[in-house]
């Protein structure tokens, strides 16, 4: 093992032990490296590794903290294996996403809020406004559309899963975008079927969210096959968490 390895190992292990918290700030560099029986170059090194990973955060000329440990932010560095698999094949991503976001909506069936839920719901009667106008706001739906995914996420209460859930589904923003532009009812089939998961978490029946999360999403994967091969193949949108791009940005995009 490299001596950056072991300054990592450590750090981490601090973490894992409690003898760091998050948003602790880290002991001075030449005490630290003493502590760890490292130089301070290979030290720096260690603390540039935690940085990429999320688990630490330099603050120039005050010191380096650990971060709150979000684990989207942790999870965000798998976005590339996530880009780098799909770009092959986005049906890859598509199927995980389903299972991942299946098992979300069941466990949100019964931790969901009554709050969350009324969020949900005025979402799914915007949507309903700007699939029966003509023209319609494809952009505003996308955006609905990734709002009611995350609150379901949000309260599945797992963050790993939502972290994972984070970084597949910003990688499918694209292909949802050209399916609501160029298909005609998707728009109408996709919210009739939030409209179905929704009541299920309302009656607070797990393996119905479940169910009929993953038919939904089912639903959009079969729509891969209709859509053209360079949306399918390599799609890469700007990073999950941030808003959805718009449709000229999206469509306009090539790896």
């Amino acid at each position: 093992m490299s001596r950056t390895d072991a300054v990592v190992d450590s750090i981490k292990r601090m973490i894992l032990d409690g003898a760091l918290r998050p948003g602790d700030r880290l002991p001075v560099e030449k005490e630290l490296a003493e502590s760890l029986g490292v130089s301070r170059g290979s030290l720096r090194e260690g603390v540039s590794a935690l940085s990429i990973l999320g688990i630490v955060n330099t603050r120039q000329g005050d010191g380096t903290y650990v971060t709150n440990l979000d684990a989207s932010e942790l999870l965000a560095p798998m976005g590339f294996v996530v880009d780098f698999h799909g770009q092959g094949d986005a049906r890859h991503i598509h199927s995980v996403r389903r299972l991942l976001e299946g098992e979300a909506a069941r466990l949100a069936a019964t931790r969901i809020t009554h709050e969350a839920l009324s969020q949900a719901r005025e979402l799914l009667d915007e949507a309903a406004l700007i699939v029966g106008r003509s023209p319609q706001d494809h952009e505003r739906v996308i955006e609905i559309d990734i709002a009611f995914h995350r609150i379901i996420a949000a309260h599945s209460d797992n963050p790993v899963l939502v972290g994972l859930i984070e970084a597949f589904a910003g990688r499918t923003v694209r292909g949802r975008l050209w399916r609501s532009l160029h298909e005609a009812g998707a728009d109408g089939r996709t919210h009739d079927e939030h409209v179905a998961i929704w009541r299920a978490l309302a009656a607070r029946d797990p393996e119905r969210a479940r169910t009929r999360m993953a038919n939904h999403l089912m639903g959009v994967e079969e729509s891969l096959d209709r859509l053209p091969e360079d949306v399918v193949r390599g799609a890469r949108p700007g990073p999950a968490n941030a808003p959805a791009p718009g449709a000229t940005e999206l469509l306009s995009h090539h790896p």
